[in-house]
């Protein structure tokens, strides 16, 4: 009865209210314990880890447009050592002295709060704060974050990040000179260079390690097999508004990738002041147009 009630409503909603009612493209859903996931068409292509269990947030996994895992967590070789590699994450080696990339202190990034989510026509986002907290628990950076997914053709969609940051107790901070920090990713074994059939290009044509590591550009591309005869990959691209631009490249062809943003200097915001960073990860298929990828680094969304 139930059933049959139902089907007779749906028969009476006309063709324009049927097509007025808000079934979005690209949505984010909370998920319990802290966990928030992004769907594209009701089926998930990566999810956000905002709970404490781990030293800092994280994403895990990232989806490519086969449906496969384009990261993983840690190294093949050496898991323990790199705990800290947490498939899509953001963190600072040097932080007024206190060290957030590597988890050997019990320096943590914590999400205090889901602030807001929403979505658009074709991109859905969320916006958390996080404090950045020293092992004896004071609060050195506060940071608003923002995620937002973005849908494009063929399964392929942008995921881009603003992060918003400001001095806390300590006053003044200063992001010290190091090549590990801010945002990373560690790509699946099959992916890299070294583990599996992955290439990794930079904007100049640079390919691999040896051409691409430490070098400043405006994107770097890591590509490779996700599964037989599926070729998927992952482009970190830096907003050219962030101080430095274009920024150096942490890049290793055993499978990770890291913008620095002080790789040259040291870099310090005062008291009242506050640093609004914008990075973008652009997932994509086997066929990339290298003209169009250098214009999406140039002019993906404002902050």
């Amino acid at each position: 009865m139930i059933r049959a009630t139902y089907i007779a409503l749906a028969l009476l909603l006309s063709p324009a209210l049927q097509a007025a009612i808000p079934f979005p493209e690209v949505e984010m859903v909370p998920l319990p314990d802290q966990e928030y996931a992004f769907e594209i068409d009701g089926n998930e292509v990566l999810r956000y880890h905002g709970n404490d269990r781990a030293p800092k947030p994280f994403i895990y996994p990232l989806l490519g447009p086969s449906g496969k895992r384009l990261t993983t967590m840690s190294h093949p070789e050496d898991p323990d050592g790199h705990r800290h590699h947490r498939s899509v994450w953001i963190a600072h080696r040097d932080v007024n002295g206190h060290n957030f990339w590597e988890e050997k202190e019990d320096n943590r990034i914590v999400m205090t709060r889901l602030e807001a989510y929403g979505h658009e026509e074709k991109s859905a986002w969320l916006r958390g704060a996080h404090e950045w907290r020293s092992a004896a628990g004071k609060v050195i950076v506060n940071e608003q974050r923002t995620w937002t997914v973005t849908r494009l053709e063929n399964n392929e969609y942008y995921l881009d990040v603003t992060m918003v940051l400001r001095p806390g107790e300590d006053g003044d901070v200063t992001f010290g000179q190091t090549s590990f920090g801010f945002l990373a990713v560690r790509v699946r074994p099959s992916v890299s260079v070294k583990f599996g059939g992955g290439r990794i290009l930079n904007a100049a044509g640079d390919l691999n390690e040896a051409g691409v590591h430490w070098k400043a550009a405006q994107w770097v591309d890591y590509m490779g097999p996700v599964g037989p005869d599926r070729i998927n990959g992952v482009t970190l691209m830096n907003h050219p508004t962030n101080p430095g631009s274009p920024v150096s490249f942490h890049v290793r062809d055993e499978g990770w990738m890291g913008l620095c943003f002080s790789y040259d200097a040291p870099y310090t915001l005062k008291t009242g002041e506050s640093l609004t960073l914008g990075y973008r990860i652009y997932v994509h298929g086997a066929e990339v147009d290298l003209d169009s990828l250098t214009q999406q680094g140039i002019k993906f969304s404002e902050k």
